[in-house]
Formats: structure tokens, sequence, C-alpha cells
């Protein structure tokens, strides 16, 4: 039972205690990924960025600190309302600007057009969708031809957490998330091995074809 609780929470953390102690979580764990997830998309100062499970918002704010020239956007997704409202105030600036907006909603359900985002990233989020080709399908929609999509893992932590059950089924797997990224559009999908100082991370790549 306890397992599926903290599965939830960190799929989609909520306003209560356990919701607070996830958001530190990340705060603390996946900076590096979110870090290095927003360098190796290779963001342009002109580009229209999006962050999909942008949590408390420290993708966010890497990504923005590149965007320099006018038409630079950022654009973030997450469909915990704690985690957007968190996010909201650590970007409430640049929000009022006009340079970032968010979205409360589904990774599968995204209000934005199609062919308008350059480059997409995300860190710990694909093994929460339920339906992983459906995420995909949706992210190929809106991106550009040619634009480059990039996630961060670290697959030895989620492969201990799924075997603990916390992440039920086998969306969690690389292979399950690439081959839904084949099957929607997505070309030259890979996984490579990165390192950060003395940690060792995953790196999932994918190009829209279309």
């Amino acid at each position: 039972m306890w397992t599926e609780k903290v599965g939830k929470q960190l799929g989609r953390p909520t306003r209560s205690v356990a919701g607070w102690l996830v958001s530190k979580l990340f705060t603390v764990r996946n900076q590096v990924l979110e870090e290095n997830a927003v360098q190796l998309c290779g963001i342009q100062p002109g580009d229209t960025v999006l962050e999909l499970g942008h949590g408390p918002g420290l993708g966010l704010q890497s990504a923005a600190k590149l965007l320099t020239e006018p038409t630079g956007r950022l654009i973030g997704v997450d469909y915990s309302d704690y985690m957007h409202q968190m996010a909201k105030e650590r970007m409430k600036e640049l929000l009022v600007g006009g340079k970032v907006t968010l979205h409360h909603c589904d990774v599968a359900a995204m209000p934005l057009g199609g062919n308008t985002v350059d480059k997409v990233f995300h860190c710990n989020c694909y093994y929460f969708w339920p339906d992983l080709r459906k995420g995909a399908t949706e992210i190929h929609r809106v991106m550009k031809p040619g634009g480059l999509m990039v996630t961060t893992l670290r697959l030895s932590h989620v492969a201990t957490l799924a075997a603990k059950r916390v992440m039920p089924g086998e969306n969690w797997r690389p292979e399950a998330y690439m081959a839904a990224l084949k099957d929607s559009g997505f070309t030259d999908v890979r996984m490579e091995d990165k390192q950060h100082k003395h940690l060792t991370f995953q790196a999932i790549f994918a190009t829209a074809l279309k």
C-alpha cells in the first residue's frame, strides 16, 4: 500500500505533507538531471523550448537563462496542480513579461499548436504516463521538423523503485519509451550514458521526423 502511495506522489504531487516532501526530493535529486537535460538540448537564444513535467521549476530556470533573444520562448506543462503553482511562483517575473508560459495539463493533451516547438526536455517524467504512445505522439505533434527531444534519468535508481513496485507496470523501461518515440515518428532515437562529476546518468535523444 505504501509503495502505491509513494508512486502516486512521485507522479503527481499533491498539496500535502507527502507532496511537500516529494517537492523537496525533486529539488535535491533532480537538479543535476534537469540542468544536464537543458544543456544537452543545445538550446539557441531564439528557440521555443518546452519542458514536460516541470516540477518546482528548476529546469525552467536553467532554460530561461539561455533564451536571451526577444523571440526566445519557454513553455512548461505539469499535471500536478501543486507543482504548477510552485513553478508559477518561481517563474513569476518571466511569466508577467511573457517570456514563460505554464500549463496545468496532461502531456497527452497539450494546448499548443502543431510544429511550434524547437526543443523539448524532461527529467524523471515519462514513467508516470499511463500511455507512452499517446504522450510521444503529442510531443511529436507540437515539435518542429528536426526538433530535438532530450530526457535524463538515473536508470539504476528508477530500476530500484520499479523493483519495489513504487512504479507499476513496465513503462519505466527506457526501451518501452524509445519504442513509443519511434512509433510516433521520431528518428535517431538513442540512449547514452553521461557523466557529471561523480554522477553517472542516462540521456535519451530523439529527433522529430516530419
